[in-house]
Protein backbone atom coordinates (compact mmCIF):
# COMPACT_ATOMS: atom_id res chain seq x y z
CA UNK A 1 0.00 0.00 0.00
CA UNK A 2 2.68 2.60 0.77
CA UNK A 3 4.78 1.76 -1.91
CA UNK A 4 3.12 3.84 -4.52
CA UNK A 5 2.51 0.74 -6.76
CA UNK A 6 -1.68 0.45 -7.63
CA UNK A 7 -3.13 -1.90 -5.56
CA UNK A 8 -6.75 -3.03 -4.92
CA UNK A 9 -8.92 -2.61 -1.57
CA UNK A 10 -8.74 -6.48 0.57
CA UNK A 11 -10.45 -7.54 3.44
CA UNK A 12 -7.57 -7.36 5.60
CA UNK A 13 -7.23 -3.27 4.93
CA UNK A 14 -10.76 -3.12 5.21
CA UNK A 15 -10.57 -4.79 9.08
CA UNK A 16 -7.33 -2.97 9.57
CA UNK A 17 -8.98 0.21 8.62
CA UNK A 18 -12.52 -0.51 10.74
CA UNK A 19 -10.81 -1.45 13.81
CA UNK A 20 -9.01 2.23 13.58
CA UNK A 21 -12.11 3.16 13.24
CA UNK A 22 -13.71 1.49 16.51
CA UNK A 23 -10.33 2.01 18.04
CA UNK A 24 -11.08 6.11 17.54
CA UNK A 25 -14.49 6.17 18.23
CA UNK A 26 -13.60 4.20 21.42
CA UNK A 27 -11.21 7.18 22.39
CA UNK A 28 -13.71 10.25 21.23
CA UNK A 29 -15.61 8.74 24.35
CA UNK A 30 -13.12 9.49 27.01
CA UNK A 31 -13.92 12.45 29.26
CA UNK A 32 -10.11 12.06 30.21
CA UNK A 33 -7.71 13.88 27.91
CA UNK A 34 -4.53 12.06 28.91
CA UNK A 35 -6.53 8.55 28.62
CA UNK A 36 -7.79 9.97 25.07
CA UNK A 37 -4.56 10.93 24.14
CA UNK A 38 -2.65 7.82 25.57
CA UNK A 39 -5.26 6.00 22.97
CA UNK A 40 -4.49 7.80 19.94
CA UNK A 41 -1.10 7.80 20.24
CA UNK A 42 -1.15 3.70 20.65
CA UNK A 43 -2.00 3.76 16.81
CA UNK A 44 0.51 6.27 15.25
CA UNK A 45 3.75 4.39 14.01
CA UNK A 46 5.35 7.17 16.17
CA UNK A 47 4.38 10.42 18.16
CA UNK A 48 7.10 12.34 20.03
CA UNK A 49 6.55 14.44 23.07
CA UNK A 50 3.77 16.93 24.20
CA UNK A 51 0.84 15.38 21.47
CA UNK A 52 -2.33 16.86 21.86
CA UNK A 53 -5.49 16.29 19.23
CA UNK A 54 -8.98 17.78 19.32
CA UNK A 55 -11.66 15.82 19.57
CA UNK A 56 -12.80 14.88 16.11
CA UNK A 57 -9.87 13.78 14.52
CA UNK A 58 -9.69 10.43 12.33
CA UNK A 59 -7.42 8.75 10.33
CA UNK A 60 -7.43 5.96 8.15
CA UNK A 61 -4.67 3.43 10.22
CA UNK A 62 -2.63 5.67 12.22
CA UNK A 63 0.31 3.26 11.55
CA UNK A 64 1.48 5.08 8.92
CA UNK A 65 1.72 8.75 10.65
CA UNK A 66 4.42 9.47 12.53
CA UNK A 67 4.56 12.72 14.49
CA UNK A 68 7.35 14.93 16.11
CA UNK A 69 7.10 16.85 19.08
CA UNK A 70 4.67 19.24 20.05
CA UNK A 71 1.98 18.71 17.82
CA UNK A 72 -1.25 20.29 18.31
CA UNK A 73 -4.48 19.47 15.90
CA UNK A 74 -7.31 21.06 16.30
CA UNK A 75 -10.77 19.75 15.81
CA UNK A 76 -11.72 17.65 12.97
CA UNK A 77 -8.80 17.10 11.50
CA UNK A 78 -8.39 13.87 9.27
CA UNK A 79 -5.46 11.94 7.80
CA UNK A 80 -5.85 9.66 5.14
CA UNK A 81 -3.41 7.35 5.78
CA UNK A 82 -2.73 5.23 3.27
CA UNK A 83 0.32 6.51 2.36
CA UNK A 84 3.31 7.78 4.75
CA UNK A 85 2.68 10.96 6.87
CA UNK A 86 5.24 12.62 8.34
CA UNK A 87 4.84 15.51 10.22
CA UNK A 88 7.96 17.49 11.82
CA UNK A 89 7.98 19.23 15.29
CA UNK A 90 6.67 21.80 16.24
CA UNK A 91 3.46 22.13 13.80
CA UNK A 92 0.04 23.39 14.06
CA UNK A 93 -2.77 22.26 12.68
CA UNK A 94 -6.22 24.60 12.59
CA UNK A 95 -9.86 22.66 12.92
CA UNK A 96 -10.61 20.70 9.49
CA UNK A 97 -7.20 20.40 8.18
CA UNK A 98 -7.08 17.16 5.57
CA UNK A 99 -4.14 15.15 4.42
CA UNK A 100 -4.98 13.04 2.01
CA UNK A 101 -2.25 10.74 0.63
CA UNK A 102 -4.34 8.25 -1.72
CA UNK A 103 -4.08 8.87 -5.61
CA UNK A 104 -7.12 7.42 -7.86
CA UNK A 105 -7.04 6.29 -11.24
CA UNK A 106 -8.37 9.04 -13.97
CA UNK A 107 -9.43 6.19 -16.67
CA UNK A 108 -13.04 5.24 -15.02
CA UNK A 109 -12.70 1.75 -15.96
CA UNK A 110 -10.05 1.22 -14.13
CA UNK A 111 -11.77 3.28 -11.13
CA UNK A 112 -14.41 1.00 -10.94
CA UNK A 113 -11.83 -1.87 -9.78
CA UNK A 114 -11.38 -0.36 -7.01
CA UNK A 115 -7.56 -0.14 -7.08
CA UNK A 116 -5.15 3.22 -5.80
CA UNK A 117 -2.28 3.94 -5.16
CA UNK A 118 -0.77 6.58 -2.98
CA UNK A 119 1.59 9.51 -2.25
CA UNK A 120 3.34 10.04 0.96
CA UNK A 121 3.25 14.07 2.47
CA UNK A 122 5.94 14.99 4.48
CA UNK A 123 5.30 18.61 6.64
CA UNK A 124 8.63 20.18 8.07
CA UNK A 125 9.06 21.45 11.37
CA UNK A 126 7.39 24.57 12.64
CA UNK A 127 4.74 24.41 10.15
CA UNK A 128 0.77 25.82 11.07
CA UNK A 129 -1.37 25.16 8.57
CA UNK A 130 -4.91 27.12 9.14
CA UNK A 131 -8.12 26.17 9.34
CA UNK A 132 -9.35 23.80 6.74
CA UNK A 133 -6.54 23.59 4.54
CA UNK A 134 -6.06 20.55 2.24
CA UNK A 135 -2.90 18.57 1.51
CA UNK A 136 -2.74 16.30 -1.69
CA UNK A 137 -0.52 13.49 -1.95
CA UNK A 138 3.15 13.85 -3.02
CA UNK A 139 3.78 16.63 -1.28
CA UNK A 140 6.66 18.10 0.63
CA UNK A 141 6.21 21.28 2.77
CA UNK A 142 9.90 22.03 4.24
CA UNK A 143 10.09 24.13 7.57
CA UNK A 144 8.76 27.34 8.59
CA UNK A 145 5.89 27.19 6.39
CA UNK A 146 2.81 28.34 6.50
CA UNK A 147 -0.86 27.57 5.42
CA UNK A 148 -3.28 29.89 5.00
CA UNK A 149 -6.79 29.11 5.89
CA UNK A 150 -8.91 27.48 2.90
CA UNK A 151 -5.81 26.76 0.83
CA UNK A 152 -5.57 23.14 -1.40
CA UNK A 153 -1.69 22.28 -1.36
CA UNK A 154 -1.02 20.58 -4.51
CA UNK A 155 2.56 21.03 -4.50
CA UNK A 156 5.75 20.78 -2.39
CA UNK A 157 7.06 24.55 -1.04
CA UNK A 158 10.18 25.86 0.49
CA UNK A 159 11.49 26.68 4.01
CA UNK A 160 10.37 29.74 4.94
CA UNK A 161 7.28 30.63 3.16
CA UNK A 162 3.08 31.33 3.55
CA UNK A 163 1.68 29.79 1.28
CA UNK A 164 -2.43 30.69 0.34
CA UNK A 165 -4.98 29.42 -2.23
CA UNK A 166 -6.30 26.87 -4.34
CA UNK A 167 -3.96 26.16 -5.55
CA UNK A 168 -1.78 27.34 -3.20
CA UNK A 169 1.03 29.54 -4.31
CA UNK A 170 3.90 31.89 -2.45
CA UNK A 171 2.26 35.04 -1.10
CA UNK A 172 5.34 35.70 0.45
CA UNK A 173 8.85 34.46 2.31
CA UNK A 174 9.44 34.73 6.24
CA UNK A 175 12.51 36.87 6.99
CA UNK A 176 14.33 35.04 9.51
CA UNK A 177 14.75 36.94 13.00
CA UNK A 178 17.62 38.16 13.78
Amino acid sequence: MISGNWYPDSKTLRAKRNDTRLALQEAQQLLNNDDRIAKIKNLFGHTGQHFFVETGFECSFGENINVGDDFYANRNVLICDEGLVTIGSHCKFGPGTTLLTPIHPLDPAKRQTGVEATGSITIGDNAWLGGNVTILPNVTLDKNVVVGAGSVVTKSFPDNVVIVGNPAHILRTIPAEN
